[in-house]
């Protein structure tokens, strides 16, 4: 059986991970975002654990505050309700 390991707390899980857009697609045809990203920029995703991808979205639920302000996985862990998710997450089992 493969692991798979999440980009954002770092535990290595049985279960498959998520593929998380850093700007969420519903942004991609804003003009403001293509005015800021390259398409590749845009189109980039990072594994995550289902626990961290429901995570992301239940602490940021606007896509477009999602996309301008949390768009690297250092800038997702230095939102403080995330923050403290990963603390306790990565000292569960």
């Amino acid at each position: 059986m493969k692991n798979h390991l999440c980009e954002l707390c770092g535990r290595t899980m049985q279960a498959a991970t998520t593929a998380h857009h850093l700007i969420p697609r519903a942004c991609h045809s804003n003009k403001w975002f293509r005015s800021r990203f390259t398409r590749e920029q845009m189109q980039q995703t990072v594994d995550l654990c289902r626990d961290c991808h429901v995570t992301i979205h239940r602490f940021i639920p606007k896509e477009k505050q999602l996309g301008r302000h949390f768009h690297s996985l250092a800038l997702l862990r230095a939102h403080p309700q995330i923050a403290g998710f990963l603390t306790w997450i990565v000292k569960q089992k």
